[in-house]
């Protein structure tokens, strides 16, 4: 057992209580002190966000309710978060049923699906609350059957006594909302776990095999009308006139306006929001009704103008111009080229890289790039709003909460306790759902039509005038002395509109002249949150730029790595390494072994393996690629993860094997370009998705097992998928791919 005697103290307290039939509600708060990996960087959660609450309820007939706070769309958080309460609490998990709360900030605190955060942020907090609940159930028992508390034991949701004296749970849950919480807590060792480490069903299967409401697109009301938004034809554009009295004729339309979303001040979520401000409105009573009436609207559309603005993002506060002249991509790529000539943001340095460079035997120097990507969540934007002027209730899909709350409230002029928010099941995040947008359209169309109405996205919307992955590119170099050993490393990044190097990162810290700079260039083009941001780039880049050092080296590319971090290990550069270097080495050991990498019996596939660090884990992969009809095709994956202790090993299992799809998707096909600002991909038949067919036959995923706190696993495992895809095609193909996606480069090579 861990006693835990910091468990309650004032960040971290409990309150009992009664509630109707006899039962014991329990509520939990903690104030988040979380940091990132980066000692030096804390989370960037919003200070609201700080205080978080979850409640507890154990009923007169045994049955113990979580009140989930995190919204779900598939990483199963209503599944594991109640796991983790169950395993403390002692009780049998089938008597455990989970809601999805509703936003609530001063009781749920952040509410925020994302970082690969929900897990990690709930692990020990909701743990002390089973053990704190446990604890005075023992108590109470024990006062009604005059013995020890100590005597008392729990077992499955029932309290005995070796007097032979038992009860349910439910049974002294009332006398148990009467006593003190404990102050000192005795948590499970990892090696007692039951529910936990132990394979759960999702608690929503039943509900989405069977077809039950569970999205946005589900919910409905009596009287509800449809709204839908007529965007610019191309970012960097503005509405000037419209023209809608044929629109206004036509059957079942009952509005079309013109609408400011923002006010002068309003911030959302870090992108410029004169992109989703000026809003043209068409609302009706069906969907089929909108979407043709908003096809015979006319417009007029007129540049949005330069606008002078300071942004937050990587590096802190900056001064930018946001251009309001449409962008096209190859321009972009002009410019990024002149920019990457250029001298750059010093992110850190060790030794002298400069005089290293200059006396090497050898300089390796290669350039990656990578485009705009569209998260193409499969249901499409969406949110509910019914907006009086006393109150507001908002219904539908939705990352974070807390980040929309405040801003709604000075929109519509109303006190926060005055706003509901209800979250529904997402059908996809992958970030762009963090970002409310939508929401705050829905309400503020609501609110002008004096109705109930839900605001639709069509695929097209989304995807010609979304948020996107940013538009990246690299260069990296390494410097070989005579002896072919690397004595320096340089990595110059950056990208429209932010950069993408984390500069503590391997190889920092293994390498004594190390490098780092990056450097961006300001757009109208939205970018947002993309799973693993930044970071599903840098792995593309790095992990392809290490085989190709290690291949002038002569040395085998697992064992490059391996030597590189027990150098990082054994005598670290710098002290700002974000890294663990034995960690990190042993997902590499761990997806050696059990790839059977550089084993017989392998010679008919082309290998290729990447490792990356990022949202506190450790992921890597061997990529087993063979050609099929003339084209590559990936047949086996072998994933390793160090997330620390794995909660739901069937759920983390099917999250490693989603990212290692999603990501080998993306390397070969995902791409989204502009002409003259306007996307010229507009729905699947020509933005490229994986196809079924092209899922590999066999995903064999790895944990390593360990007793440390759980850290993230949405996002990690993501971003190394590219670097191993791009080595294995090196072998497929006989030349290395520098440019994303890689199906594109390909076409091009004759």
């Amino acid at each position: 057992m861990n006693n835990d005697k910091k468990a309650l103290n004032r960040r971290s307290f409990l309150k009992a209580s009664l509630i109707s039939g006899g039962g014991m509600m329990l509520t939990v708060s903690w104030l988040s002190s979380f940091r990132s990996a980066d000692k030096s960087e804390a989370l960037n959660l919003p200070e609201q966000w700080a205080q978080l609450n979850g409640y507890i309820q154990i009923t007169a007939d045994n049955k113990v309710r979580l009140i989930c706070p995190n919204p779900e769309f598939g990483q199963n958080v209503m599944t594991s978060l109640p796991m983790m309460l169950a395993e403390e609490l002692d009780v049998d998990w089938k008597d455990v049923t989970v809601e999805m709360g509703p936003h609530d900030s001063a009781k749920l605190g952040a509410q925020f699906t994302g970082g690969s955060n929900s897990v990690r942020m709930y692990w020990k907090p909701l743990r002390e609350a089973g053990a704190a609940a446990r604890q005075m159930l023992r108590e109470a028992a024990a006062q009604t059957w005059k013995v020890p508390a100590g005597e008392v034991t729990t077992k499955a949701g029932v309290l005995s006594h070796p007097s032979g004296k038992s009860a349910r749970y439910g049974d002294m849950a009332g006398k148990a909302a009467t006593l003190s919480v404990p102050k000192d807590l005795q948590l499970k060792s990892p090696k007692d776990f039951t529910i936990v480490r132990k394979s759960q069903r999702n608690v929503e299967t039943q509900k989405i095999i069977t077809g039950k409401p569970l999205f946005g697109l589900d919910y409905s009301v009596d009287g509800m009308l449809i709204a839908m938004i007529q965007h610019p034809p191309a970012f960097g554009m503005k509405l000037k006139s419209f023209d809608a009295a044929e629109v206004l004729k036509m059957p079942g339309i009952k509005d079309v306006f013109q609408l400011k979303l923002y006010e002068e001040g309003f911030e959302q979520g870090g992108f410029d929001t004169r992109t989703f401000n000026d809003l043209l409105v068409v609302v009706g009573n069906s969907t089929w009704q909108v979407m043709s009436a908003r096809k015979k609207l006319i417009a007029e559309w007129e540049s949005a103008g330069d606008v002078k603005d300071t942004m937050t993002g990587r590096g802190g506060k900056r001064e930018v111009t946001i251009p309001g002249v449409p962008e096209s991509t190859g321009t972009q790529m002009e410019k990024m080229q002149e920019y990457a000539k250029k001298p750059a943001q010093q992110l850190r340095k060790d030794g002298d890289p400069e005089t290293a460079f200059k006396n090497a035997a050898q300089v390796i120097e290669r350039t990656y790039n990578a485009p705009f990507l569209a998260h193409n969540c499969m249901e499409p934007m969406n949110f509910f709003a019914h907006v009086t002027d006393e109150k507001a209730l908002l219904v539908g899909p939705l990352q974070a909460p807390g980040w929309i709350e405040p801003t709604l409230a000075k929109l519509l002029k109303l006190p926060a306790d005055k706003i509901e928010i209800q979250m529904t099941r997402m059908g996809g995040g992958f970030g762009r759902r963090a970002y409310g947008h939508y929401l705050s359209e829905a309400a503020l169309i609501s609110k002008k039509v004096k109705a109930p109405v839900k605001l639709m996205y069509t695929r097209e919307d989304d995807m010609t005038y979304g948020i996107y992955r940013p538009m990246y590119t690299a260069t990296y170099r390494a410097a070989l002395d005579k002896d072919k050993k690397l004595v320096a490393f340089h990595v110059k990044g950056g990208g429209i509109p932010e950069h993408p190097v984390h500069a503590n990162r391997f190889p920092a810290g293994a390498v004594d002249n190390y490098l780092a700079e990056g450097w961006q260039i300001a757009s109208n083009i939205t970018i947002g949150a993309f799973r693993a941001p930044r970071s599903n780039f840098n792995a593309a880049a790095e992990q392809s730029f290490l085989d190709e050092v290690a291949e002038a080296m002569g040395k085998d590319p697992i064992e490059f790595r391996l030597e590189l971090l027990k150098r990082a290990k054994e005598n670290p550069v710098g002290e700002n390494n974000e890294y663990d270097a034995e960690r990190y080495a042993g997902v590499l050991e761990l997806v050696r072994d059990k790839s059977g990498w550089n084993k017989a019996g392998n010679e008919k596939y082309n290998r290729g393996v990447a490792a990356y660090f990022c949202h506190n884990s450790y992921a890597a992969h061997v990529v087993d690629m063979v050609t099929r009809n003339g084209q590559p095709y990936i047949e086996r994956v072998f994933s390793a993860m160090d997330c620390g202790v794995v909660v739901n090993p069937d759920a983390a299992t099917n999250m490693v094997e989603g990212a290692v799809i999603d990501g080998i998707g993306n390397a070969f096909y995902g791409a989204l370009t502009h002409k003259d600002g306007v996307a010229q991909q507009t729905n699947f038949n020509n933005y490229r998705m994986i196809r079924h067919h092209e899922a590999p036959k066999q995903i064999e995923v790895h944990f390593v097992r360990n007793d440390i706190d759980p850290t993230g696993l949405g996002e990690p495992p993501f971003p190394p998928v590219f670097g191993a895809v791009a080595n294995a095609l090196y072998k497929n193909k006989g030349r290395r791919f520098y440019n994303q996606p890689f199906q594109s480069e390909m076409d091009k090579v004759i």
